[in-house]
């Protein structure tokens, strides 16, 4: 909030309200885990709120995606990263409820998770060129080139995902950061998966 209110007095229009954006989105994954009394647990809400203030506020506020070439390249991959995770837990959730019957096997979950991660990569582009287009501003820095690598290293990030989604649902046990993230999202969510609290 500080932020916003320096940006302002300074007459920094974009900034001030970028740096705002950033305060709303932040507390999102909180408000939504509360809407929809789902237990998001601290890995999560840590990992959103780091990526959020790193593309908003550093990339777009600071000017990070100027300064640093790499910075896009990052974020892209940790986007990847993030959806693929969502997706896999979305899908992983699906399949272990017994009220409605899905028996998937790795590989679907594991594509799934893949698919769903690149299809948000897209999205993410469209808006970009949307916002660019309609209200001329430069979200997407070299067009393009720009999409094209943020396309591509978001397909890395979701493969990694999806590839230790795989080998984690082939042969539970096996030690993965994601195997432990799982294993906390389910004690946390005990509902969801028809078990007692």
């Amino acid at each position: 909030m500080l932020g916003a209110s320096l940006a302002l007095v300074q007459g920094q229009w974009q900034a001030s309200g970028m740096t705002l954006g950033v305060v709303v989105v932040t507390f999102l994954p909180v408000m939504l885990g509360r809407r929809f009394q789902v237990q998001i647990p601290p890995e999560f809400e840590s990992l959103a709120v780091v990526f959020i203030f790193a593309s908003l506020f550093l990339g777009e506020v600071r000017g990070y995606y100027l300064r640093f070439w790499w910075w896009d390249v990052l974020l892209h991959t940790g986007s990847g990263f993030l959806m693929g995770i969502l997706a896999f837990l979305l899908v992983h959730l699906l399949n272990e409820k017994k009220e409605i019957g899905l028996h998937l096997t790795p590989r679907f979950v594991a594509l799934f998770a893949f698919m769903f991660a690149l299809g948000m990569g897209a999205l993410w582009e469209i808006l970009e060129f949307g916002v660019d287009a309609v209200f001329g501003l430069n979200m997407q820095k070299s067009g393009l080139v720009d999409t094209m690598w943020d396309l591509i290293v978001d397909t890395v990030g979701a493969l990694v995902i999806s590839i230790l989604g795989w080998i984690y649902l082939r042969r539970a046990g096996s030690d993965s950061f994601l195997e432990e993230w799982i294993a906390n999202f389910i004690e946390s969510n005990p509902r969801m998966f028809g078990r007692q609290e």
